[in-house]
């Protein structure tokens, strides 16, 4: 045991050093109850740096799984960009991809598809923020145009489609049906002076027998 402190440790680990000096100390020692408290002593100290060992151990392995399969930056030859996560090699979960025309999608990626919540900002000045489902707006969603109007309510394959209220600039509204990003089906169209006019649409165009109600309690029949 002579000298075993004044050895080199690849890991030059005070901890382990420490446990080197006290097994010397331990060989002076002659008293059988003194020699039981050290070891005691000794064990405690290896399960410290046995410990400190898994958890490094356990650092590395999680950092290298973040390097190599979960956060990348890829450039492509296009011009565009994507930063975020990734799964075999292809993004999911969160991330950010930059188009070739400056537009942006910020959100959830799923087997390299925009799937889940995300938002896209259009390099006209359009946002849409909502569903998305296999690359498509698909579910609820909002749409922000750059006139100053929006839509909230159902998308489908990139339209908006079902139910769904549009906000114009002007303050009027209309609540109902909508099918390719046209009014088409039942509505009710809000004037900002406060009438309103309930009626049939389709390819974005009032059709048949529409009611409309003022402000002053007239009703208004109109045929289209």
């Amino acid at each position: 045991m002579n000298g075993l402190n004044n050895q080199k440790y690849s890991n030059n680990n005070d901890l382990m050093l420490d446990v080197v000096n006290r097994l010397e100390n331990i060989i002076k020692d002659i008293n059988d109850n003194i020699i039981i408290t050290k070891i005691k002593d000794i064990i405690i100290l290896i399960n410290k740096a046995i410990n400190n060992t898994k958890q490094i151990s356990k650092d590395i392995h999680q950092l290298n799984n973040d390097i190599n399969n979960n956060i990348s930056i890829q450039n492509y030859f296009s011009g565009e960009r994507y930063e975020g996560e990734l799964k075999n090699g292809k993004r999911e979960g969160k991330g950010v991809f930059y188009f070739k025309d400056r537009s942006r999608y910020e959100g959830n990626w799923k087997n390299g598809v925009k799937e889940g919540k995300g938002t896209y900002y259009y390099s006209d000045g359009k946002k849409y923020e909502g569903d998305w489902k296999n690359d498509k707006m698909e579910g609820k969603g909002i749409i922000y145009f750059n006139s100053g109007s929006r839509y909230e309510g159902d998308c489908i394959n990139d339209f908006m489609e079902g139910k769904g209220i549009f906000f114009y600039n002007n303050g009027d509204r209309y609540e109902g049906d909508f099918k390719n990003d046209k009014r088409e089906g039942k509505g009710i169209y809000y004037y900002s002076n406060g009438n309103r006019e309930i009626g049939d649409y389709k390819n974005d165009q009032r059709i048949g027998k529409h009611v409309t109600l003022t402000n002053d309690g007239q009703v208004i029949t109109n045929n289209y």
